[in-house]
């Protein structure tokens, strides 16, 4: 009930909360404040591409890039200038941006332009304001309705005739709150994106020849033939552009396709009720679009598959071990030395069962070093961000902070695999420390530049700059690999770890198993609990990963991550004890493959998430499953390290419990 307590109060201390040094800007009445655009991102390709790939009005002297971080690039992150110019409280009611030209019509038999492609694609933008990104604003005739993540979209296509039509105008809706100590100036709180498609008929001014296609003519001021109120300059009153003027009787959207004007509306308006700190909350919450209740029914889901498990434990291990505690311990009678039966049971396998693992003893000290760096990875990263050390407003940062702990986390990675590969009494300890320093990561980088290549050859901005791999494998060879052989030198230093019994010269004869003791079922019942415990707390990190939803829960998040962890180290030593009672001994990679069976569900798990991804593309599919083999060969090594160390501990415990002969 505690921890209950604890995570509430940790998910209420998330909202409003800032890191130092992350200061509001204020803005004075006129001051010029920059749109920024970011990435196009689609559900249905998943790869993103740079905004200025299509033929969007573009500033004076071409789009400059901002200054990125590490996880920006690595989460494809392109934010870049646009030539949107508003003014602090200052209206503008469509504002003319420029005339470009989006390329030939849609026909049969012929390939559409970028834009259509794009639009048919379900491309979204996402803009930014003052470091907050665009809500995106849909109206139709009896409701509004405000989405506060994925961006707003291109276009649209028509149900009746199926053809593309672009957003070619924008109502930006921005609202301010004005700063206690200087009324005159306000801060950015809500950025809002009404999109609307407007077939404008106008003569460009003179200088304007024809523009080939792909080619954009900067700021170009033209003579609407056909201007809705809002564009009409000869109305007496100015009006910010509406639905009802859009969908006016006689009005048609924009084509994709031609010579098309981009204009823009900016409205202001003051909000006294929503202050600075508290801008991202409803981002955050997605305006409440999944209820915290879920992931409370969640957590006690979770904590129903923990307490039953452990009611099983209680029942069997417990009842079972005092039992045979006592028999072990007390001493035999005459009779029972004649008949021989002074030893039955799990106690049979004493002088084998801290024998090294009949399989590459150094791979499963490599997998083992490998799972834990990646376990005090994910649990600093998973505590720091419930603290609200990773603030949603600094892009990049979750990303860069997995990343820098898990290099620093290498001397864990060296340290583990040695105790281990000694305890193995293993020779190769240059072998096991290079295979933990180069395995895991070399594999992860050798994925991940396949998935550059595809990124690179679909134009998607996933695709990484050679300087950012650079980086990269400055992290892995200049800081990681050095302190893996850190931890591996104090390792082996120390003495190999002490066991309760001696191991006989002679492996002991392993009767026949039952087939519910076999690795099949093993693997089966052993991941299915842990999953089951984490499954719905899955689902939203791969809707924040696959389609750019907002996750910051983390508190529910460290809680369901602990109970994982239990549940795994639990299943696993109970496998554990129905196995030395058969009088099978070769419990390492049995423990560390039981409980590393939760990766396989993970990825099993991700082929039905897929489906509703409406991905149809091989590029798509490469990338899709190509990462999350990744992501759940992760799990399998940090669930599995966790399996084989509650075991060792578990047998240690056991078998110290009881008299030797």
């Amino acid at each position: 009930m505690r921890s209950l307590i604890a995570a509430a109060l940790l998910v209420q201390g998330v909202q409003g909360f800032y890191l130092p040094g992350v200061n509001p800007y204020s803005f004075s009445e006129g001051e010029a404040v920059k749109l920024k655009v970011n990435k196009m991102t689609s559900q249905k390709t998943l790869l993103p591409v740079d905004y200025y790939r299509l033929p969007f009005c573009q500033p004076e002297g071409g789009p400059k890039m901002d200054h990125e971080n590490l996880g920006e690039f690595l989460a494809g992150d392109r934010i870049e200038s646009s030539p949107y110019r508003i003014n602090m409280k200052v209206d503008m009611y469509c504002e003319q941006l420029c005339i470009s030209n989006l390329g030939r019509g849609e026909q049969k038999g012929v390939s559409p332009n970028k834009m259509v492609r794009a639009i048919r694609k379900n491309y979204h933008n996402n803009w930014i304001v003052d470091n907050i990104p665009a809500a995106s604003k849909v109206e139709d005739d009896t409701t509004v309705t405000t989405r506060y993540w994925q961006g707003f979209p291109v276009g649209f296509i028509a149900k009746d005739t199926k053809r593309a039509y672009v957003h070619n105008h924008v109502n930006i809706e921005i609202q301010y709150h004005s700063v206690e100590t200087e009324p005159e100036k306000g801060r950015i709180v809500r950025f809002t994106v009404e999109p609307f498609s407007i077939k404008h008929d106008f003569e460009a001014s003179a200088d304007d020849d024809d523009a080939e296609e792909g080619t954009v003519k900067g700021f170009k001021v033209a003579d609407i033939t056909n201007p809705i109120e809002s564009c009409n300059p000869g109305m007496s009153a100015k009006q910010h552009t509406r639905y009802e003027m859009i969908y006016a009787r006689g009005r048609e959207p924009q084509p994709a396709s031609g010579r098309v004007l981009f204009t823009y509306d900016v409205i202001w308006t003051e909000n006294p009720e929503l202050h600075w700190a508290s801008r991202w909350d409803i981002y955050l919450s997605m305006d409440n679009a999944i209820p915290a209740k879920v992931h409370w029914l969640s957590i006690l889901n979770s904590l129903v598959i923990v307490v039953v498990l452990s009611a099983m434990i209680g029942a069997i291990l417990v009842r079972n071990l005092r039992r045979d505690f006592g028999r072990y311990n007390r001493l035999a009678t005459d009779e029972e030395k004649a008949e021989d039966l002074e030893e039955f049971g799990w106690k049979l396998v004493h002088a084998d069962v801290f024998r090294p693992p009949s399989f590459s003893p150094l791979l499963l000290a490599v997998c083992c070093g490998t799972g834990a760096q990646l376990f005090c990875m994910s649990i600093l990263t998973v505590l720091f961000s419930a603290m609200g050390f990773l603030s949603p407003s600094n892009r990049g940062a979750l990303i860069m902070a997995q990343l820098l702990l898990y290099v620093l986390m290498g001397s864990v990675a060296g340290y583990v695999t040695s105790r281990l590969y000694k305890t193995f009494k293993g020779k190769s300890w240059q072998k096991a420390t290079a295979a933990a320093a180069f395995g895991f990561p070399g594999i992860c980088f050798g994925m991940f530049i396949i998935m550059n290549i595809v990124a690179l050859s679909q134009g998607s901005s996933d695709a990484v700059p050679v300087t950012t791999m650079i980086v990269l494998l400055v992290l892995w060879f200049g800081i990681s690999t050095p302190l893996v052989f850190f931890g591996a030198y104090f390792g082996y230093k120390q003495e190999a770890i002490e066991f309760p019994v001696n191991t006989s010269s002679i492996p002991r004869q392993i009767p026949d198993q039952p087939w519910f003791m076999g690795v099949p079922f093993s693997l089966i019942v052993g991941g299915i609990l842990p999953f089951g415990a984490c499954f719905v707390e899955l689902y939203f990190i791969l809707a924040s990963v696959w389609t750019d939803q907002y996750y910051y829960v983390f508190a529910f998040l460290l809680l369901v991550f602990g109970i994982l962890i239990i549940t795994c180290a639990e299943i696993t030593v109970l496998f554990n004890y129905f196995q030395l009672t058969g009088e099978n001994y070769h419990w390492w990679w049995r423990s560390f493959t039981t409980a590393g069976s939760t990766g396989i569900y993970v990825f099993l798990y991700s082929f039905v998430y897929f489906k509703q991804l409406e991905a149809n593309a091989f590029a798509t599919y490469v990338l899709y499953f190509g990462y999350m083999g990744l992501a759940s060969l992760g799990l399998f090594l940090m669930t599995g390290c966790v399996g084989v160390l509650s075991c060792l501990l578990f047998n240690k415990t056991i078998f110290g419990s009881i008299k030797i002969d």
